[in-house]
């Protein structure tokens, strides 16, 4: 499955929302440097889909705020 993920790095607050069927918002305290954001963003993933970090890559947008990420499940 693959979803459109739209990143808040350097939140307050750690937060996973759905905003579409297949689009959601992540709020994460890490900020986007060194892969930090990304790692959990993908942890909050993992959480949500009950699925394993392998199961989990970005499939566009590494650099950016909004991402693609498949989701094998």
């Amino acid at each position: 499955m693959k979803i459109e993920v739209l990143v808040k790095p350097g939140s307050s607050k750690e937060k996973l929302e759905k905003t579409g069927e297949d689009q959601y918002t992540v709020w994460v305290h890490e900020p986007p440097v060194e892969n930090k954001a990304n790692l959990a963003v993908i942890k909050q993933l993992t959480k949500y889909f009950k699925v394993s970090k392998s199961a989990i890559c970005i499939v566009k947008g590494a650099k950016g705020r909004k991402k693609l990420f498949n989701i094998d499940e």
